[in-house]
């Protein structure tokens, strides 16, 4: 996701949900990357790893939402 960083520090100041989207994609991002570089996974260790993709595509999407929403708002 490439957002912009100076937007990005400006919609965190004035929206929480934004901020709380953002530091928790930040750190599902981190787990997946964790597990990724291990060279095997166990079971429960797959289906964590596949929550987190889940989770942090799920945040993403909204992060990208606000994001254009604040854009809009902008032009």
């Amino acid at each position: 996701m490439e957002i912009n960083s100076e937007l990005a520090e400006k919609i965190k100041q004035e929206n929480d949900e934004f901020k709380k989207l953002f530091e928790e994609h930040s750190t599902l991002k981190q787990k997946v990357e964790e597990l990724n570089k291990m060279k095997f996974l166990t079971a429960e260790q797959e289906v964590e790893k596949k929550q987190h993709q889940k989770q942090k595509l799920k945040a993403k999407d909204r992060l990208e939402e606000i994001l254009h929403q604040y854009q809009s708002q902008l032009h």
